[in-house]
């Protein structure tokens, strides 16, 4: 039975770095349906989304990436999530399909992105546990729906880790022939520099400290070792 895909794309005034995303999903044989969530935009991002073909879920206000996501798996009808970012920079659609396949076929429980831009440290120790593209089964999130859209507003990939470190999944990390633009570059150097240390703070309030080492060790303890950080891509070749 074909294994049904569902793509949700947390947005906020990402109007003009939105569409190479979409590009890379809509119409993918791979993706059955294309939520982008706006999260209270100022800017024409609904209306980007929407002329490009994807479904379009409006918030009303801001609430933050953690709600935005919750609203659009809630309303998602596949049976797998993936996860996006509106901000990443040449995503294609074989990047897409790299991050899906590992999932889809059965050979992991979850997946997520190692970008090609990903901090030296995360590239060091093969993971990047705050990653924003992911994918994993629909059914894992939705008893947690409603505890999700209370998360701080970057809370969500910590929470994420917590849920996968609980059920044990089989991960499988992917690099990801894309990569993510900083907040510093998308905002300017001290209003970028404000929101990282908002990120830092609502994941500080959503695991604690201490528990975001425990993430990482227990994350790396959870990957598929003989695949983590290889591009499916070239997992494919050698089969």
């Amino acid at each position: 039975m074909r294994v049904s895909v569902s793509c949700i794309i947390p947005a906020w005034n990402e109007a003009a770095r939105l569409p190479v995303v979409l590009r890379a999903v809509l119409g993918h044989p791979a993706i059955d349906e294309v939520i982008v969530v706006d999260d209270g935009s100022t800017d024409d991002t609904a209306a980007v989304a929407r002329s490009l073909g994807a479904a379009v879920l409006r918030q009303e206000r801001n609430r933050g990436k953690s709600a935005a996501v919750a609203a659009g798996v809630a309303a998602a009808r596949g049976d797998l999530v993936l996860l996006l970012d509106a901000d990443l920079i040449g995503l294609t659609p074989m990047a897409v399909m790299d991050l899906l396949l590992p999932v889809r076929s059965g050979r992991a429980d979850a997946a997520i992105s190692l970008r090609q831009n990903a901090p030296w440290l995360w590239r060091w120790i093969g993971l990047d546990y705050i990653s924003g593209e992911r994918v994993m089964p629909r059914a894992m999130l939705l008893p947690y729906l409603d505890r999700m859209a209370g998360l701080k507003g970057f809370g969500l990939e910590v929470f994420l880790n917590r849920l996968w470190l609980a059920q044990r999944v089989r991960l499988a990390v992917v690099g990801l022939a894309a990569a993510s633009p900083s907040k510093a570059a998308k905002q300017g150097l001290w209003r970028g520099l404000r929101a990282d240390v908002g990120m830092l703070r609502d994941i500080g309030a959503t695991v604690g400290g201490m528990q975001v080492l425990r993430q990482i060790i227990g994350l790396r303890r959870l990957r598929l070792h003989e695949r983590a950080g290889r591009p499916v891509a070239a997992w494919a070749e050698g089969e």
